[in-house]
């Protein structure tokens, strides 16, 4: 068994085809890059929002339960 290649050189000439090959490589690993990029941004911005959201209800929540103290101790 021989190796494809006897030397780097000729590993990234590819046999004349260096051009094509390496072109090809570089447009599949950009936009698998740029996808990874992508996800891990929305990732981030819906974890924000997430907490966000999740501040605001227990904002609410809390508000609420002031509003119903407020109104209990008016009645009683």
């Amino acid at each position: 068994m021989s190796p494809a290649f006897t030397s780097w050189s000729e590993f990234f000439a590819m046999g004349g085809y260096a051009f094509f090959v390496w072109l090809s490589v570089a447009c599949t690993l950009i936009p698998l890059l740029g996808l990874v990029l992508h996800t891990l941004l929305q990732r981030r911005r819906l974890l924000a929002e997430i907490r966000q959201r999740q501040a605001r209800e227990q904002r609410v929540r809390a508000a609420q339960t002031k509003q119903r103290a407020r109104a209990a101790g008016e009645a009683g």
